[in-house]
């Protein structure tokens, strides 16, 4: 009777042991590094380039040199090699690029994509496209447009501070954009989405480079207190239909990121009123856009409200008085509201471009109405009456010595 009982209770524990070991064994079969690539066998990418050249595909990839990063002594090679290949596709151009690299370049780490002005205007639908698609790619590539200069050429440039050239073009460009609020940082799947909406358009920054290019591809370039060659962030670029078809002033480019929500932080000058200037510090900025279809005719409203600090005075001014707070905000009121019709005036009567997607606020916010004006928004989109509204409160006036200085002046 107990023999029996032993069986039975054995038979349940034997089976349950058979299956935990065809689990285990299961788990060792897909485990495993069968699709492992070693560090010494990559070309690690920061940055990638793309030009138009004699009607074909030319790439530029900035590869790491991970011995001279990493070294502490002093040597003469580049911490960076940039290797150059065209092709009839871009496609073929990322090939040949195996045959002059020593190792195959690896792109998951880049964080820039530069794209050549003649490019630009020729259409980049289909390289966007490449790059979305690519399995080791990745979508917070920070796209920009190389202005009066080729992508080729700004990644051959070595910058100060980084050690790596893309990372310098990166840090520069957030820096600006939370300081001067003039450059937007807009990655590959922001930027596919915005020209494949109901605007079909979008804006990126652009990077320009000046002084001698033969010098700033050269060591020397670094070593010495003013660089022969730097690189600049310039003017936004608008896109249609995936197609560069014109660029916004540095003011323009300023009073676009306010309508857009993108300015963290930026500044004003003013004139006084009798003479001499004052600037102030934007610390705060928070835009509202609203819109919706009245009798066939599309309404479009800008709220912007705006905090502000008096930042530098170099007039005889008084701002412990009430009335003169009152009048810097005005002024400031005034001087904003300007720029954003102006820029409005660029975007629907010079370029006709829907770069702060109008028709994606009226889509949404009045689908109704939307559907009656979808088929003629290019002739209507000109001709939207925008009204604009600016609001600007000051905080900050200084500290009490530059409160004294300010009444004596």
């Amino acid at each position: 009777m107990n023999s029996l009982l032993w069986f039975k209770l054995e038979v349940p524990n034997i089976k349950y042991s058979l299956s935990l070991l065809l689990f285990v064994f299961l788990i060792l079969l897909l485990g495993g590094c069968w699709s492992k690539r070693e560090l010494n066998e990559l070309a690690i990418v920061a940055a990638v380039g793309v030009d138009r050249v004699n009607e074909q595909y030319e790439i530029s990839v900035q590869i790491v040199n991970p011995g001279q990063v990493a070294s502490k002594k002093a040597t003469s090679q580049s911490p960076v090699i940039t290797y150059h290949a065209t092709g009839k596709s871009l496609f073929e151009a990322i090939r040949k690029l195996t045959t002059l690299t020593p190792r195959k370049p690896y792109y998951s780490h880049a964080q820039i994509i530069i794209i050549g002005e003649e490019l630009a205007e020729e259409g980049m639908n289909n390289i966007l496209d490449l790059f979305q698609r690519d399995p080791e790619g990745r979508s917070e590539f920070n796209i920009l447009i190389a202005r009066d200069t080729t992508a080729k050429e700004v990644l051959s440039i070595l910058t100060p501070l980084e050690d790596i050239p893309a990372k310098n073009i990166l840090n520069a460009l957030k820096s600006s954009e939370k300081a001067i609020g003039t450059t937007d940082s807009v990655i590959l799947d922001d930027l596919i989405n915005s020209l494949s909406g109901k605007g079909n358009s979008a804006v990126l920054s652009t990077i320009e480079l000046h002084g001698d290019s033969a010098i700033g591809n050269n060591q020397t370039n670094v070593e010495r207190i003013q660089n022969p060659a730097i690189l600049k962030f310039g003017d936004f670029a608008l896109f249609k239909d995936y197609k560069l078809v014109g660029f916004l002033t540095m003011a323009e480019s300023k009073s676009y990121n306010y309508m857009n929500n993108h300015i963290k932080s930026t500044f004003e000058i003013l004139s006084c009123p009798e003479k001499g200037k004052l600037t102030t510090e934007v610390t705060n900025s928070e835009a509202k856009i609203t819109g919706r279809v009245q009798h066939g005719h599309p309404k479009i409203n800008i709220k912007l409200k705006v905090e502000q600090n008096v930042a530098d005075v170099n007039c005889k001014i008084d701002l412990t008085k009430p009335q003169n707070i009152t009048a810097l905000n005005k002024a400031t009121s005034e001087a904003i509201k300007k720029g954003l019709e102006q820029t409005l005036d660029t975007l629907q009567k010079t370029y006709k471009v829907d770069a702060l997607q109008f028709a994606e606020i009226l889509y949404r916010q009045d689908y109704k109405g939307w559907n009656k004006i979808k088929d003629n928004w290019a002739t209507l989109f000109p001709e939207i009456d925008v009204k604009v509204q600016v609001t600007v409160n000051t905080q900050g006036i200084g500290t009490s010595l530059n409160k004294d200085l300010q009444k004596s002046r």
